[in-house]
């Protein structure tokens, strides 16, 4: 009922998509009336993904199934329009945040695949 600690690794997954939901919600607040309404949504279902893996609930796997195809779109067509408009020099940190974050999202996502016996139906 609740989080193993025999395995870090679900808590850096879990870490993973706090830090990253934070960021998403954290920059749609700031950039208001910038940003587009989808990086606040993609930071709101982060953090319940980090929950639920924190919590090691069934809906772990589908939440981040769905993170996965989503938060991999929309990081890959902006890494893309990214390299475009500007010259890979002048955002040379973005877009590497950006392969980072792609990165990661899918390793996480695998991890979560290959660990999806671990987690409770309720």
């Amino acid at each position: 009922m609740g989080f193993n600690t025999e395995n870090p690794n679900m808590l850096l997954v879990s870490i993973f998509y706090i830090v990253v939901g934070i960021m998403e919600v954290g920059y749609f607040a700031i950039e208001i009336s910038a940003a587009p309404p989808h990086i606040a949504i993609l930071g709101i279902v982060s953090l319940v993904t980090a929950y639920t893996i924190f919590k090691t609930n069934k809906w772990s796997v589908l939440l981040t199934a769905a993170l996965f195809v989503t938060g991999i779109t929309f990081a890959a067509t902006t890494l893309n329009a990214s390299i475009i408009t500007q010259t890979f020099g002048g955002a040379i940190l973005f877009h590497l945040a950006l392969i980072a974050y792609i990165i990661l999202q899918t390793l996480a996502f695998i991890y979560i695949l290959k660990r999806r016996e671990d987690f409770k139906t309720s």
